[in-house]
Order: structure tokens, then sequence, then C-alpha cells
């Protein structure tokens, strides 16, 4: 008998993950990889690797979820039923695991946030979006300057007994400081250190600026595999942070869970590499507004159109 799985694409610009659940959320396949500035590409090569884990188990994808910056072109392409915020997804897919979470902290490539959570709902929250700096791509660059692998980071900070003062509030300050402490002496280990201690005093002063942080505190996102920072951010806060060994998946979880209870039946299948999606945009010209109208073709057929903020720039789709 098939199983009937659910899958959830959580797109980002800097990294693209997604999970196919079953009945019970159980995780049946996963993958996570580089979205290398082409949404469209990454999701073709996630699912030709599901597709690859799923090739011993009968299951058939019932529903497609998307969430992320890019969710509205993926859910085009895939036919979701449903789309979904980062928010919405992160805390469904956290509480999942976690149903007595109080806060959420992730820390992704370019962007960060803050949600809170009484009873398994969403109280609060507050995003980052404009600057780099405390981030994954910041740490990223950081550790290419110190010719350190960053998945090395972690381990590195651990040894200092002296982190150094990084003012990590602005990448350019944090760089310049970096460069400084290097020029006196100051060791790479307590560098480390002080960047990832810096990465949590920059998230604690904006993002959770004004928020009461209480436990059970989840930390996801790709930065929540940095040692390092996990071990900042328990001193910053006294408490115990708890990691799950997919917290880099948080999202395609809970947004593959909201496609299973959505229970709309829109079937996927994971052949769409020969699948040729195109997408175009034009400047609605109808009123004063000049929208931006965002055009998706599949094979050369428009399949979907949005961007328009009145009904004169609505574009009609043939079925």
């Amino acid at each position: 008998m098939s199983i009937k799985g659910y899958l959830g694409i959580d797109i980002g610009s800097i990294s693209t993950k997604a999970v196919v659940v079953d009945e019970n959320n159980q995780i049946l396949a996963s993958e996570y990889l580089w979205t290398e500035g082409d949404p469209i590409g990454a999701v073709k090569r996630i699912c030709k690797s599901l597709e690859k884990q799923l090739k011993k188990q009968d299951v058939t994808i019932e529903a497609v979820g998307t969430t992320g910056s890019a969710r509205k072109l993926i859910g085009s392409i895939t036919n979701a039923a449903v789309i979904k915020n980062e928010i919405t997804a992160h805390a469904i897919g956290t509480t999942s695991i976690y149903p007595d979470a109080r806060t959420i902290f992730e820390i992704g490539g370019q962007d960060s946030k803050i949600i809170l959570i009484e009873n398994g709902v969403v109280i609060d929250y507050a995003m980052n979006t404009l600057c780099a700096a405390g981030t994954g791509s910041f740490l990223k660059s950081q550790s290419q300057r110190l010719g350190i692998d960053v998945e090395k980071f972690g381990e590195v900070a651990l040894k200092s007994k002296a982190p150094s003062n990084i003012a990590a509030r602005c990448t350019v300050f944090a760089e310049s400081d970096l460069v400084h402490k290097l020029q006196v002496g100051h060791k790479k280990e307590d560098i480390v250190a002080g960047l990832c201690r810096a990465v949590v005093t920059n998230y604690l002063n904006n993002i959770g600026k004004g928020k009461k942080i209480i436990a059970p505190i989840i930390f996801q996102g790709g930065v929540s595999k940095n040692i390092g920072v996990i071990d900042a951010f328990k001193k910053a806060t006294g408490e115990e942070i708890h990691v799950d060994p997919n917290s880099h998946l948080m999202g395609a979880l809970g947004i593959a869970i909201l496609a299973r209870k959505s229970q709309i039946s829109k079937p996927f299948n994971f052949d769409i590499e020969n699948i040729k999606f195109e997408t175009s945009e034009q400047e609605c010209q109808k009123c004063s507004n000049h929208c931006e109208i965002i055009l998706v073709y599949k094979d050369g057929k428009l399949i979907d159109a949005w961007g328009n903020r009145c009904d004169r720039g609505a574009i009609k789709i043939e079925d």
C-alpha cells in the first residue's frame, strides 16, 4: 500500500531546504542545498535528491507546501496546496517536536528572526533582513578572512579563554575590528570566540530588543550548527539552548505539516527536471501604481502571475 507523503519546501536566498513527511509527521526524506541565485534550479535539484532517497519506498506526494523568500514562485511551479510565511512555518515545525517551546531563535544565511510562542500560538516576532551582520553569511566571510573552515568555527571558539571584543553591529565595523585585533596579536581562537559572542550580542540587542525571552529556547537555522554561537547564547541568556538535529529543516517541516493539515489533494511528481520554467517581468500601465507584474511560464504556457495591486493589473490565466 502506498504511503501518503507531504512535501515541504523552504526556499531562501542562500539555501533551499525540503522534507517529505508521512501522515504522522515523520520525516521520510530531507535535503539541504545552496540556492545559488537560482530558486527554480535549486528545487529541481532538491526534487531529484528526494526522489532518489524515496526510491525504495512506495510514497505518493499528496500535496506540497512552500515557504521562504521565493515561496510564491516555487508554489507556482509545484502547484502547492499551501503557501505560507516563514514565521508560521518555523513555529509549526518547531512545536511539532518541542510542544512546550516558548522562544525560537533563528539565524539563517542572510536574515534572522525571533518568534515568541505561548500555548503553541505565535504571540510576537521580529525579523532582520536589512543587515548581514550576525548572520551565516557574515560568519562565513569572516572565516575566509581568518583561513578557518566555517564548519570548524565553533570548535575553535570553544578553545578560547579570553574572547576578543568584536563590534558586530555592522559588517564593516566588524571586519575593521577583526583586522585590528589580528594586527595587535590576538589569538585566532579568541577572535573566533569574539565573533560568535558578537553574533549573539547583535541578535539580542536588535532582533530580541524589548522581547521577553522565556525558556524553553529553541535555536535553529544554519548558524545553530555552530557550537560556539550556542555556547555564547547559553552564557548570554543563562538558559539551556535546545538544538534539534534537524534544526536547519524546521521551516520545511512546518510547511509540510501545514500541507498535510490542509487536506487539499494536489498530487506532485518529482520528475520536473525536464520541464522548462521561465519567469519574466512587465510593468502595468493601467494606472498610476505602475505595478511590477511577475509572470511564470511552464513549457511556454503562462501558469501564474502576481504583483498587481488592483484588478486592472490582473493577468488572466488560461486553463
